[in-house]
């Protein structure tokens, strides 16, 4: 894997490693892992994939990242160092759309398309715990009569009148749950997260043991799905990837022709008689005029030093 930004060529950066999760894309160097990166799916305004030019690979396919963070847009560069696997571009594009369609599970909705024949359209992995008839929603000054309902993921609201008057509220939004005084009496009060728009929405509901009864069960839901939060994005892979490591390269066996003739390869027997576990008996050499180890049967002087030449 190698990484570039805009300004930067992807082959001049160290060899690294890229995750994709639920969330989010991390990459990082192999060699120094505090040189690194997060991008937030929420941050990603764009992928593609083009034809890059890499000093290592000459052209190939590269994925482009189009980022905006803080009213700065950034665009990063990923090459893959394995040849012909699509894998790079195929799971990132894959886990970004999954996050893309769910966002019912994050995001604060207003008149969104969430009823259908009075019943709540149930998100994957979505149960009703609760379901609140004649709840008033207090957002203007005469209140609109609606449905409540609350599920492990979020809460909905619907007025009764018109399906399309609704609101959905994430659990991963809410800041804020209590029991508050109102012109109407006590009533349910909501309060979202900054990132959401801060909205205060307040329903009534009647009687004053069912509003309790309604506060502490949403505290409970939303407790339990902050120690473990269900984001919606879920992507399995039909073939688990193989670590670069373990990618190998198929050996092709050559065709060997097989000479009859009985000679003797001095330079292979030079070099398998080096592994001997112990020398043999020293004799005269009247080539040399002086004591050699006895040479093996079938071996010469000669052949030896043609091995050397």
């Amino acid at each position: 894997m190698r990484f570039g930004r805009t300004g930067m060529s992807a082959s001049t950066c160290p060899r690294s490693r890229l995750l994709v999760t639920n969330l989010r894309i991390m990459w990082h160097s192999v060699a120094l892992p505090r040189v690194n990166l997060s991008i937030g799916y929420n941050c990603i305004l764009n992928i593609t994939t083009r034809t890059a030019n890499s000093k290592l690979r000459g052209q190939t396919e590269a994925l482009y990242i189009l980022t905006k963070c803080n009213n700065t847009r950034f665009e990063f560069i990923f090459t893959n160092l394995v040849p012909g696997s699509p894998r790079l571009f195929t799971s990132v594009t894959a886990v970004h759309r999954a996050y893309e369609t769910s966002k019912m599970y994050r995001d604060f909705k207003l008149r969104s398309a969430l009823i259908q024949n009075k019943q709540l359209r149930l998100l994957p992995q979505e149960h009703v715990y609760d379901k609140i008839n004649g709840v008033w929603n207090l957002s203007s000054d005469q209140g609109n009569l609606g449905t409540f309902f609350v599920t492990n993921v979020r809460i909905v609201w619907h007025a009764n009148m018109n399906d399309s008057f609704n609101v959905s509220i994430p659990y991963l939004q809410i800041r804020s749950i209590k029991i508050r005084d109102s012109k109407f009496g006590l009533a349910l009060v909501i309060e979202s997260s900054q990132q959401s728009g801060g909205y205060v929405l307040g329903f009534k509901i009647d009687p004053v043991e069912k509003l309790q009864e309604s506060v502490k069960e949403i505290n409970s839901l939303h407790k339990v799905y902050s120690a473990s939060p269900i984001f919606g994005v879920d992507y399995e892979m039909e073939e688990k990837p193989q670590p670069l490591e373990a990618l190998t390269i198929e050996q092709v066996q050559d065709d060997v022709e097989i000479d009859s003739e009985d000679h003797t390869d001095a330079f292979v027997a030079y070099f398998a008689d080096g592994h001997k576990q112990q020398d043999r008996e020293p004799v005269f050499s009247e080539e040399l005029g002086l004591a050699i180890e006895k040479l093996k049967d079938g071996f010469t002087l000669q052949g030896l030093w043609e091995v050397m030449s």
